[in-house]
């Protein structure tokens, strides 16, 4: 069974910096794909970052310049690092998998970015 765990969050003031971490347990595939969403109050889940397997990531226009996503060198983890942080990034951070045609959440993480 796939279980998802992040780790990390936290309350930071604005400008600060903050690292999130998904470590990931059970059978995990060598093609997948790893994101971070987030979801503020009132609001739709959203896609931050994109992680694939063979190296390419992708970013929201909103965290490029800011973000980094990356992955151990077991792909079982994966981080997010969150520099210049603003209160707008104020939300639950929620790691994703997809592989097998099946996607995987882990519980979410609460970071709040004060003014």
């Amino acid at each position: 069974q796939v279980q998802l765990v992040e780790s990390g969050g936290g309350l930071v003031q604005a400008g600060g910096s903050l690292r999130l971490s998904c470590t990931v347990s059970g059978p995990i595939s060598s093609i997948n794909r790893m994101d971070w969403y987030r979801q503020a109050p009132g609001k739709q889940r959203e896609l931050v970052a994109s992680s694939f397997t063979e190296g390419t990531t992708n970013y929201a226009d909103s965290v490029k310049g800011r973000f980094t996503i990356s992955r151990g060198s077991g792909m079982t983890t994966m981080y997010l690092q969150m520099n210049s942080l603003k209160p707008e990034d104020t939300a639950v951070y929620y790691c994703h998998l997809f592989q097998r045609a099946h996607d995987y959440w882990g519980q979410g993480t609460q970071v709040t970015v004060s003014s």
